[in-house]
C-alpha cells in the first residue's frame, strides 16, 4: 500500500455548510472515519456575468450561479472546525491571497493555527474573476506579484520579532505580528495549473493543488515543478503534491486504476467529494470512507 493521505472536501451543497450544527457532526464523523484533512474554498463574491471565462470547464461558466451556493469565508469555516476536531489538516483550497491584506491574513491565518495546534494548511492562489476583484476594491493587474509579496510578507511576520518586510505592494518595518503559528510558520500550498502557478509553487511553496488536471497533465506539471525547483535549490521531495482526481472526472473517482496515475504522478495526498447532498446524507460518510481506503488506497 501506498502512503498517501485522503483530504476531503467540505460539503457546500444544499447550503450544509452554513449549519453550524451538521459542520459540526459532519467534521467529528470525518475524523472519526479517518479523514486526514479537510478543505474549504474561497470566492468573496461571484458575478451573474463575468469575464474573463471561467478557465476550468470547456463552457467557461462555474458549475453554480450566484446565490445558488453558499460560500462561507474559508478561515472562519476552518476556525469552526478547529474547534470540534483534534487530528485533522485544515486547509484552504484556495484563498484569493491578493483580495486580502497580507497583514491582516498573516493574523488570522496565524490565530487558526495558534488554536488548533498547528494543523492549518494555507492554500494560495490568484482567482480568476475580474468582477470579484472591483468589488472588493483589489487591482486584478498585478495579482501575481501581489502573491508572491503576500508570501514573503506572512513569512516575515511569522517568523521574526520585530519583522520588516519592503515590496512594491506591502511594506512594514519592525512590527509585531502575535500570536505567531504554532511552529514559527505555517504551509503554503500553492494553486492553479498554470506555469506562473507551477513554478511559483517551486519557488515558494510548501505544496501545490492544481485542479482539473488529469494523470498525464499531473505528471507533466509535476516534472515541471520538479525542474524549476531544482533551478532554485530546492528539494521537490520538500513540496507536497495534492490533488482532487474527481475535478477532473468525477465518474472516476473510486476507479483505483485513474486514481493510481495521480500517484505515479508524485501526488501524496488524495483529495475526495463527499457523498453528500443533504443533511441526512451524513449517514453514509463512514461507509464511504472506509470503502475509499479499502477499494482504493489500499490497492495503490
Amino acid at each position: 500500500m501506498t502512503d498517501v493521505a485522503m483530504g476531503m472536501l467540505l460539503p457546500y451543497a444544499d447550503g450544509l455548510i452554513t449549519s453550524g450544527s451538521f459542520l459540526r457532526d459532519f467534521a467529528a464523523a470525518a475524523e472519526a472515519a479517518g479523514v486526514e484533512s479537510l478543505w474549504s474554498v474561497e470566492h468573496v463574491v461571484v458575478a451573474d456575468d463575468y469575464e474573463p471565462r471561467y478557465p476550468y470547464a470547456s463552457s467557461g461558466r462555474m458549475p453554480t450561479v450566484s446565490g445558488v451556493l453558499p460560500m462561507p469565508d474559508p478561515l472562519e469555516l476552518l476556525a469552526f472546525i478547529a474547534g470540534v476536531t483534534d487530528r485533522m489538516v485544515l486547509g484552504t483550497s484556495v484563498v484569493v491571497a491578493p483580495l486580502h491584506s497580507p497583514v491582516v491574513l498573516a493574523k488570522r491565518a496565524a490565530t487558526i493555527d495558534r488554536l488548533s495546534g498547528g494543523r492549518l494548511q494555507l492554500g494560495l492562489g490568484i482567482g480568476w474573476q475580474r468582477e470579484e476583484y472591483a468589488a472588493v476594491g483589489a487591482p486584478f493587474t498585478g495579482r501575481g506579484k501581489r502573491l508572491d509579496e503576500c508570501i514573503g510578507a506572512m513569512r516575515a511576520l511569522w517568523r521574526d520579532e520585530p519583522a520588516t518586510f519592503v515590496g512594491e505592494t506591502v511594506s512594514f518595518e519592525k512590527v509585531h505580528c502575535l500570536p505567531r503559528p504554532e511552529s514559527g510558520t505555517i504551509p503554503i500550498v500553492l494553486g492553479g495549473n498554470s506555469t506562473p502557478a507551477i513554478e511559483r509553487a517551486a519557488r515558494v511553496g510548501d505544496g501545490w493543488f492544481p485542479y482539473t488536471v488529469g494523470p498525464d497533465e499531473l505528471a507533466s506539471g509535476a516534472a515541471q515543478l520538479a525542474k524549476t525547483a531544482e533551478v532554485v535549490g530546492r528539494d521537490p521531495g520538500d513540496i507536497a503534491i495534492t490533488v482532487w482526481p474527481g475535478s477532473a472526472d468525477p465518474s472516476r473517482e473510486l476507479d483505483v486504476d485513474w486514481v493510481r496515475g495521480f500517484v505515479a504522478a508524485g501526488a501524496s495526498r488524495l483529495v475526495v467529494r463527499p457523498p453528500i447532498a443533504k443533511a441526512d446524507d451524513l449517514v453514509r460518510l463512514p461507509a464511504f470512507v472506509e470503502r475509499y481506503q479499502s477499494d482504493v488506497l489500499s490497492r495503490l
